[in-house]
C-alpha cells in the first residue's frame, strides 16, 4: 500500500519509530516562520535555545546533526525596514547579507552555551549538482562532523540568482541529506504532517502517519501553503520527499510550533513519516553504479583488488594505469589487471594528476603535485563495487 489510508493509520500518536532511533546522521530543516517572529521580525530566541538543547542531546547519543536553516532574509528585511510582501531579487540578496550575520551569531551563541561550536556552510545549486563541487561540499561537511561541529547550511542567497537557486530550503535540505547520505531528514513545519486536505478550510482533514511512495494522490493532498516569511509550502515538502526517498533517506514532517521540537519527534509526537525503500548507502552506490557517464578507467594490481574487496578505499599505490579524459569528481571504471570490471567510482583527481601519482605512496602526493590532495584516489564512500 503506497499510503496509509485515513481509516487505518491517521490522526493518532505515531509512537517512536526505528527510523528515528536507529538514525546515525540526521538533517534538520528549520524554516523562517519558526525562527523569526512574524509580528516583530525578531529572532525567536527561546525556541532556538530549546532546539539547540535537542541537538546537543542527540549529539550526546552519538548522532551527527546537520541543520539547514532559513531566516537570514527574514531577519535582514526587518533590520533594513524593507516593505512587507514579495521582495525583488536585489532586495532579497541585500537582506540575506545583513541577516546572515545575525543568524550565524545567534547559532554560535546558543551552541557555545552547550559546549558545541557551529560552522556556517553557504551553498548554491551547483554545489550539489556539479560533481567536483559536490565532492568538495560533502568532504567539508564530513570533516566538520568528524570534529563534532554542527554544520548550519543555508542557500547562498546573497549571490544566487533566480536561475541558479533552489528556491526553498525544503528542497535544499533534501539535497543536503542526499549528498551526505543522511539516514533521516526532519522538516520542522507549521503543521504536524501531511493531511488528506489542507487543515482549516472547512473540510474533514486527517493526518497521514506513513507514506511509502509519492503517488499522484499524495501530491494532490499537498495543496500550497507558503507564508510571507517562507517560500515553501506542503508542495515543496513533497518535492523534498521525492529527493530524500530516492536517495535512501527517510523523511519526517513534524510540528516546529512547540518547544523542543526534536525531543518531540524522539518521544513519538504526531507527524508524517516518508519511508525510503532502501538505505542511503545502497541508494548512493546504485547512483554511482548506474546513473553516471563513465569518463575513463583505472587498472589496479592484485593487492589493491584484495583491499577493495575488504572495503578499503583505492590508494594511488595500488593503481597500475589510468585511461580516459576526466576531471576530479567524474565517474570512472575500476578494472583488475586482467581487464575485469571491479566497480565504478568518483575519482578525486584529474586524469593528468592521477597519471602522475599512480604507483606512489599517498605521502608523496604533495611533493609530486605541489599541493596536498586527497590520500585516496577513490574513497570507499564514492565507490560501487560489482557483484562477483
Amino acid at each position: 500500500m503506497a499510503v496509509a489510508t485515513p481509516e487505518t493509520d491517521v490522526a493518532g500518536h505515531t509512537g517512536v519509530r526505528p527510523e528515528w532511533t536507529n538514525a546515525r546522521r540526521i538533517v534538520v530543516k528549520i524554516g523562517s516562520a519558526l525562527l523569526v517572529d512574524r509580528a516583530s521580525g525578531k529572532l525567536n530566541e527561546a525556541w532556538l535555545k530549546s532546539m539547540a538543547g535537542d541537538v546537543a542531546a542527540l549529539i550526546a547519543q552519538g548522532k551527527e546533526v546537520i541543520l539547514v536553516s532559513s531566516g537570514a532574509i527574514a531577519l535582514g528585511r526587518h533590520v533594513m525596514r524593507l516593505p512587507k510582501g514579495p521582495l525583488q531579487l536585489e532586495q532579497s540578496q541585500a537582506a540575506a547579507a545583513v541577516g546572515q550575520i545575525s543568524l550565524a551569531s545567534a547559532y554560535q551563541d546558543v551552541f557555545k552555551a552547550r559546549a558545541l561550536y557551529v560552522a556556517q556552510v553557504l551553498l548554491t545549486l551547483g554545489d550539489t549538482e556539479e560533481r567536483r563541487r559536490y565532492l568538495n561540499a560533502r568532504r567539508t561537511i564530513d570533516t566538520l562532523l568528524a570534529h563534532k561541529a554542527v554544520p548550519v547550511v543555508n542557500e547562498n542567497d546573497t549571490v544566487a540568482t533566480t536561475e541558479i537557486r533552489y528556491g526553498d530550503n525544503d528542497r535544499l535540505s533534501a539535497r543536503v541529506a542526499s549528498m551526505m547520505s543522511a539516514d533521516c531528514l526532519v522538516l520542522l513545519s507549521d503543521i504536524d504532517g501531511l493531511y488528506t486536505a489542507p487543515p482549516g478550510r472547512g473540510v474533514d482533514a486527517q493526518r497521514i502517519d506513513v507514506v511509502t511512495q509519492i503517488t499522484p494522490q499524495i501530491e494532490a493532498m499537498a495543496g500550497d501553503a507558503g507564508t510571507e516569511l517562507s517560500r515553501g509550502g506542503m508542495v515543496t515538502k513533497i518535492e523534498a520527499a521525492k529527493i530524500a526517498l530516492g536517495s535512501g533517506t527517510n523523511m519526517v514532517i513534524s510540528s516546529g510550533r512547540v518547544m523542543h521540537p526534536l525531543r518531540a519527534v524522539s518521544e513519538g509526537a504526531p507527524c508524517t513519516w516518508f519511508l525510503a525503500p532502501s538505505d542511503p548507502v545502497a541508494a548512493r552506490k546504485r547512483w554511482i553504479a548506474g546513473n553516471l557517464e563513465q569518463k575513463g578507467f583505472v587498472m589496479v594490481d592484485a593487492g589493491a583488488e584484495k583491499a577493495l574487496a575488504s572495503g578499503k578505499s583505492l590508494l594511488p599505490a595500488g593503481v597500475r594505469r589510468v585511461e580516459g579524459t576526466f576531471d576530479r569528481g567524474d565517474a570512472v571504471v575500476i578494472r583488475a589487471a586482467d581487464g575485469r570490471e571491479l566497480g565504478r567510482g568518483l575519482i578525486a583527481y584529474s586524469d593528468a594528476d592521477a597519471a602522475r601519482i599512480i604507483g606512489k605512496k599517498s605521502g608523496e602526493i604533495a611533493r609530486i603535485l605541489g599541493y596536498d590532495g586527497r590520500a585516496e584516489l577513490i574513497h570507499r564512500d564514492d565507490m560501487a563495487l560489482s557483484r562477483s
